[in-house]
């Protein structure tokens, strides 16, 4: 019986389907692990294919690349350091999310996910088959209970692993990242320690993968819910914790993160997403449309701290209803970042557009049509530029604007990638401010301010009239935010929204707004994930759609 356990916890970023360079991270991170002594290696959830791989792993041949990487990186493990690496694996014919314990040489355990999660983002049960409630598995001494992820947050798999002899907890996850998420994790988690007296260890990935992004903060809670260990979120990482047995159980000893803030949380998903979507998907920069307003301000700065200044290339496309507030707030953005700002007005564009159409408007005064155009006028062209030069084009628009269809197709909805898709506007607010004062750990952009104030203070406009306002079409932002977050978020009816005392027109209005924007949505580009209700998968909802009884 051994009386010591030197585990490290391995939070790595993998991207899905790149199994030969997933099995380079796994192999880097064991060598690390090896020279700091440890005994075992525990990696998140589906490691080695990168999660979620969604129909992937439908594919034959995918299925067959993961199997004998699992069984190569098996081998090397005659020596050193076993690992617990996840895998897609086939028992029997059926195909199971599991976790594979390598040891000796060989596969000497494999572990099956018990709980399927089938609601939002996840659809586990179309792909894989639920194993068994799992036991124990022997390792050198020590009896370790593997728990898959979404297992850890049932009573029932940490009740069994308890009362057949377990005697560590350990949770290999693929959890993404939500505002107010890691303190759910970590009450769950303290719930199955309280309920079986065990210390658990939870090992998340790190990285962004399409509209998911994962924050890591793995950690490791003794059997008396205390965090005896933490990683760093948002940071790839390979710590070593230190176990030893006493007489009441095992005991961890390990270093601790410093927190984190609320807003510090959402702004480095942010960045994270929109790295890991340009570099993943190996695209040179992003190009944007740059206006003097505050949702492009944000986003530029996004763009610098993720990729680097030198990556980011703002377009400033004035029309004739450009203020010149709007021209020297967007040169001052581009200036304190460090980013390169061409301009390039679309009044001739407009006018093209006036000539070709005006035979078929003559009769009709001008419109929104007009207002559509140039906004047109403009994702030409951004997209012009992508194609020339190669970079993707960064679609600028908000949770607020997308919700209400304040927002136009083929326009400013137009672009490979909406790093605030899933962000209020009352957020982008807090954001800009927040960044205004702080530069995150790991961003590649400049310390101190990224926005002129006035950016922040000025009314917000689209400029595509004389005047305009955004709140002549729209609520105030904090009055509509709070309606569409009961709206989306919540699922509350009209009656409920107006019985926190909002006015019943104003709520009719915008829950109109909100139902006949989904055929929007639909066509809009992906965005990072971080409310527990998304644009996307998240939020699905048909866009021929006559149920009205709210509205």
């Amino acid at each position: 019986m051994s009386d010591s356990l030197t585990l490290a916890l391995a939070q790595i970023n993998p991207v899905v389907g790149d199994v030969a360079g997933n099995l380079g991270l796994i192999r880097a991170a064991r060598a690390e692990a090896a020279k700091a002594g440890a005994d075992l290696v525990v990696f998140g959830e589906l490691t080695l294919c990168g999660y979620p791989p969604e129909d992937l792993v439908l594919k034959g041949a995918f299925l067959e690349s993961c199997e004998a990487a699992v069984n190569e990186l098996a081998a090397e493990t005659e020596t050193g350091p076993a690992v617990l690496v996840g895998a897609p694996w086939r028992v029997k014919d059926r195909l199971h999310n599991a976790a594979l314990l390598l040891d000796h040489g060989r596969i000497a355990a494999t572990r099956l996910k018990h709980h399927l999660p089938n609601y939002g983002v996840f659809d586990e049960v179309r792909v894989f088959q639920p194993g068994p409630a799992p036991g124990p598995v022997s390792f050198r001494g020590v009896r370790l209970g593997v728990m898959i992820c979404e297992d850890m947050w049932y009573q029932d798999v940490a009740e069994t692993l308890g009362e057949s002899g377990a005697e560590i907890l350990v949770v290999p996850n693929g959890s993404p990242f939500e505002m107010d998420k890691p303190t759910k994790r970590l009450d769950h988690a303290r719930a199955r320690v309280e309920e079986t007296g065990l210390p658990l260890v939870y090992v998340n990935q790190v990285g962004g993968q399409d509209e998911l992004v994962f924050d890591g903060a793995s950690f490791v809670l003794n059997g008396d819910g205390k965090t005896a260990a933490s990683l760093a979120p948002w940071r790839t990482e390979v710590a070593v914790t230190r176990w030893t047995r006493e007489p009441s159980g095992w005991r961890c000893e390990g270093e601790t993160a410093p927190p984190v803030s609320r807003l510090e949380g959402v702004y480095q998903a942010l960045v994270a997403g929109l790295r890991d979507y340009v570099g993943k998907n190996r695209f040179p920069g992003v190009v944007l449309g740059l206006s003097g307003g505050i949702d492009s301000a944000l986003c530029a700065a996004i763009a610098a701290d993720a990729l680097g200044p030198d990556k980011v290339w703002c377009v400033m496309m004035p029309s004739p209803y450009t203020s010149e507030e709007s021209l020297e707030d967007a040169a001052e953005c581009a200036r304190l970042l460090g980013v390169r700002l061409d301009t390039v007005a679309i009044g001739p564009a407009m006018q093209a557009f006036g000539q070709m159409l005006a035979p078929l408007f003559a009769g009709k005064d001008a419109d929104i049509t007009e207002e559509n155009l140039q906004s047109r006028s403009r994702g030409l062209t951004l997209m012009g530029i992508s194609n020339k030069f190669g970079p993707m084009v960064l679609s600028t628009g908000n949770k607020s604007e997308m919700s209400c269809g304040y927002a136009t197709l083929y326009g400013d909805m137009c672009g490979g990638y909406a790093v605030l898709k899933d962000v209020y506007k009352t957020t982008v607010f807090a954001l800009s401010s927040w960044r205004n004062g702080h530069r995150p750990p790991g961003c590649l952009g400049p310390s101190g301010r990224v926005m002129p104030d006035r950016v922040i203070t000025k009314p917000p406009s689209a400029e595509l009239k004389p005047d305009q306002k955004d709140q002549d079409t729209l609520p105030p932002y904090d009055e509509l935010d709070a309606m569409l977050e009961a709206m989306i978020e919540e699922e509350k009816s009209v009656a409920e929204i107006v019985g926190r005392g909002f006015d019943e027109a104003t709520v009719r209005r915008v829950w109109r707004m909100l139902d006949r924007a989904e055929y929007k949505r639909r066509q809009a580009p992906p965005g990072v994930k971080i409310s527990s209700r998304s644009f996307g998968k998240d939020r699905r909802y048909p866009i021929t759609n006559a149920f009205t009884s709210q509205i």
